[in-house]
């Protein structure tokens, strides 16, 4: 396991930024299509995509958290087994 750790790491990282990125990319669509700003949408489409987006967030940071957390497990069995 412990060569993995790098991976884990770095996979934990970009999926944080691809959440970050969804949220902002949502937010961005969902307020245009509910002002108006994007022709031939309904609001409750803008309503849909804040949804949808902020679920895609939650969704992703909820796997970097738990990549952050099997990081934090393998090094405590790393300082048990020396």
């Amino acid at each position: 396991m412990r060569e993995h750790l790098g991976f884990l790491k770095t996979s934990s990282a970009a999926v944080k930024v691809a959440a970050w990125v969804f949220l902002c990319l949502g937010l961005i669509g969902g307020v245009s299509i509910i002002l108006g700003l994007a022709k031939g949408y309904s609001r409750l489409i803008g309503v849909v995509v804040l949804v949808l987006y902020t679920f895609f967030f939650f969704l992703f940071y909820l796997i970097a958290k738990i990549a952050d957390l099997l990081i934090k497990i393998i090094n405590e069995i790393k300082k048990e087994n020396p």
